[in-house]
């Protein structure tokens, strides 16, 4: 099923990327944002929460069906999160967020094809 996988890589992508941000954001917040004081730890620890939230509602739902109208709000869900974290990623100054950007628009790419084309898991 490729939607279990895409599902299965989101959230793989999601806690690789969320962990990190949660125990360590008072390190990595000022590598990505010149100027950022550490006591705005608070902020990484909130998109932390938010990445790890959306990873484990992934993980509940990797053997579901999803695409076309099956599984429409997390589509929905993992499409935004995709977006916005690429879009987000991309404005840092720095040329290795832009790696990270570039996967995460991937992944927005994956769940907009099974958003709008169809589950492609469907029995033949």
């Amino acid at each position: 099923m490729i939607s279990s996988w895409v599902t299965r890589l989101s959230t793989l992508l999601l806690v690789a990327g969320g962990l990190p941000l949660l125990f360590a954001s008072d390190v990595i917040l000022p590598r990505l944002i010149e100027g950022i004081p550490p006591s705005a730890a608070w902020l990484g620890q909130l998109v932390a929460a938010a990445w790890l939230s959306v990873a484990l509602h992934n993980w509940n739902a990797r053997s579901t069906v999803m695409g076309g109208i099956y599984g429409r709000p997390l589509l929905n869900l993992n499409l935004v999160l995709h977006v916005m974290s690429a879009l987000a990623l991309l404005k840092s100054p720095k040329p290795y967020p832009g790696v990270f950007a570039i996967v995460f628009a991937l992944m927005a790419l994956a769940y907009a094809i099974l958003l709008f084309r169809g589950p492609f898991d469907r029995a033949k």
